[in-house]
């Protein structure tokens, strides 16, 4: 059982990593980051959907507010993370913004820090440190004219970990009220609503005749309808630490992608910066889920 609970975990790590390369392919042809994000959302939410009603029963419609609030929450979490992401990667790399959004464990930190959830420590401070070492090497901001990785590269790819840390937060609460899959068909519904509000209508309609349809469902379908339901039913047969540890397959595997795939590079330097962000953060994660 814990087995398959790891598997699961991994293949969902995996799936998101590809993700990132699919993304980028469809950039590469023209098309919008937001629109992009809005079909991976969209694809999704048909998914969760369908599970939802699969498992329907009457523990599944109940009605409270605070379920909905933090669903909604999650919602908004989950849309700022695929558009950052997506952004990110068009204005850098692919490893680059996978590693970036991996800092979602310390935005976390940080605002249970503010909200007096948790207790500082040298320990968590430490990690904190780690991370923005991790980062100024990946990014070369150490030197100006080493800077390797635009502004808004960096900027979009920690408002990618800023919004994942949100989905979070919103996804644990919601859970702890309600079960998974209402909680991603309430999260996912809001957040094809949120980037209807943003995305170029003409374009998004335009993808349905489009020939990359089939890339947009792939994306769609691997990116956030069946690795989502992969990674929480994995979640439940291993335990926090394992999971946490198994997670960090996607940044690596976006690596993968983009260097036999699509051609990207990374320097010795780069390379131990990403190196000291997926320890720091895997220790973190394996220490605050002991």
């Amino acid at each position: 059982m814990k087995f398959t609970g790891v598997g699961l975990v991994m293949l969902a790590a995996i799936c998101w990593g590809i993700s990132g390369g699919i993304g980028d392919i469809l950039m590469n042809k023209g098309w919008d980051p937001i629109v992009i994000s809005f079909y991976r959302g969209a694809v999704a939410f048909i998914c969760f959907l369908a599970w939802f009603l699969l498992r329907f029963n009457k523990q599944n419609w109940m009605y409270s507010p605070r379920l909905f609030i933090w669903a909604l929450l999650a919602g908004v979490g989950v849309a700022g993370n695929f558009t950052f992401y997506f952004l990110s990667i068009q204005a850098s790399t692919i490893a680059v913004a996978a590693t970036l959004m991996y800092t979602a464990p310390v935005f976390v930190l940080l605002i249970s820090f503010l909200l007096r959830i948790e207790r500082s420590t040298w320990f968590k401070w430490g990690c904190i440190f780690g991370v923005l070492l991790g980062i100024i090497l990946l990014t070369g901001a150490y030197s100006a004219d080493s800077f390797s990785v635009s502004f808004l590269g960096v900027a979009t790819g920690l408002a990618a970990g800023l919004s994942y840390a949100l989905f979070i937060f919103g996804f644990k609460n919601a859970s702890s009220i309600g079960n998974p899959q209402t909680t991603l068909t309430i999260a996912f519904f809001a957040f094809c609503l949120i980037l209807l509000l943003f995305a170029d209508n003409n374009e998004a309609a335009n993808v349905l005749t489009s020939s990359d349809i089939g890339w947009f469902l792939l994306l769609g379908l691997v990116g956030a309808g069946l690795s989502f339901i992969f990674y929480v039913i994995g979640i439940r047969r291993t335990s926090p630490t394992t999971a946490s540890m198994v997670a960090m397959v996607e940044p690596v595997t976006a690596s993968l992608f983009g260097f036999l795939l699509l051609g990207d590079h990374l320097t010795a330097i780069q390379l131990f910066g990403m190196g000291i962000i997926l320890l720091t953060i895997t220790v973190l994660s394996v220490k605050q889920s002991a």
